[in-house]
């Protein structure tokens, strides 16, 4: 077992990389990886059983000790990308696809990373856990309403079908994993030193999936793509930040609400792309997927060297 644990937490730390490479890869030779865009809902559902593992009712502790800061991160979060998204696809005038995609990845729930990179960024861990948990749960409710709000002017939306679709590949999952861990205590605690190992797998395979999948469509649109994503997660990062500071939360906090505005869980965005609209659709929620993982660990090594006017 300890042999596992050093191989996940090698994996946990040099994700981006991985998922960098075999996105090129996959671009390179689209026909080795097709046959995964099948697999995606269900992998998707092993990355978020894993996040059920982790969760335990102390998480949601926090909600209860200051559900003034944990309300504010989530609406913060359900407003400004979701609003974002939709401005960018309006100001840039973009292909009703990607529009599309860009607003599917703005009105996801916060990622499942977002809590490790508040934890490099020596921010407030408990309430990040808490604003991600908080908006992975009420995600079957609020993203396709958000979806309809904003994608409406491109696509018809079905509202049953895509709170359906979440509460599958989401909360059946996150739920069956946190039932496990609290009857099965000490064999969910040996199965999750794993966990970063068959994360790093299951997000590495949607991803190499979609890039195959799309491998002309990135051809022609790829760049427009890559920088919409990348305006839409900093501008995120940014508005997240002095959105906390203006509501008067501290540093730790402030950085913490960041990063949970910033970083989206774009597995599930390229998961009801495939299911409910088109494979180009999924091309920004991947592209997401590796870029703010970069972004995140930047902005955690700028964040870790500042520090409150208590501290100094």
């Amino acid at each position: 077992m300890g042999f596992i644990e050093k191989i996940s937490s090698f994996a946990g730390k040099t994700f981006t990389l991985w998922v960098i490479l075999i996105a090129a890869v996959a671009y390179l030779y689209p026909e080795n990886f097709t046959w995964i865009g099948k697999y995606i809902v269900p992998l998707l559902g092993i990355v978020m059983f894993g996040m059920g593992l982790t969760l335990s009712a102390a998480d949601f502790k926090e909600v209860f000790r200051r559900p003034k800061d944990v309300a504010l991160g989530v609406v913060g979060h359900f407003i400004i990308m979701p609003l974002l998204a939709f401005l960018l696809a309006i100001g840039l005038d973009l292909p009703k696809e990607v529009a599309v995609g860009v607003i599917l990845v703005g009105c996801c729930p916060s990622g499942t990373s977002s809590n490790v990179m508040v934890f490099l960024a020596r921010g407030n861990v408990a309430l990040a856990v808490a604003i991600a948990s908080v908006s992975t749960l009420l995600a079957p409710i609020v993203t396709p309403l958000l979806i309809l709000l904003f994608a409406s002017k491109w696509v018809d939306i079905s509202i049953m079908s895509l709170f359906i679709s979440i509460v599958q590949v989401v909360i059946i999952p996150l739920t069956l994993g946190f039932i496990i861990k609290k009857f099965f205590g000490k064999q969910a605690e040996a199965s999750a030193k794993a966990l970063p190992l068959v994360s790093v797998i299951a997000i590495v395979l949607i991803v190499s999936a979609v890039v195959a999948g799309n491998q002309a469509n990135l051809a022609k649109t790829g760049l427009l793509i890559f920088a919409v994503v990348v305006l839409h997660n900093v501008l995120g990062f940014l508005i997240g930040f002095f959105f906390a500071r203006m509501c008067g939360m501290d540093l730790a906090k402030q950085k913490a609400v960041a990063m949970e505005v910033g970083m989206q869980n774009s597995g599930l965005g390229v998961a009801i792309a495939n299911a409910h609209f088109s494979p180009l659709a999924a091309v920004p929620s991947a592209i997401f997927s590796v870029w703010h993982n970069i972004s995140g660990s930047l902005l955690a090594v700028i964040f870790s060297r500042l520090k409150d006017k208590k501290e100094k």
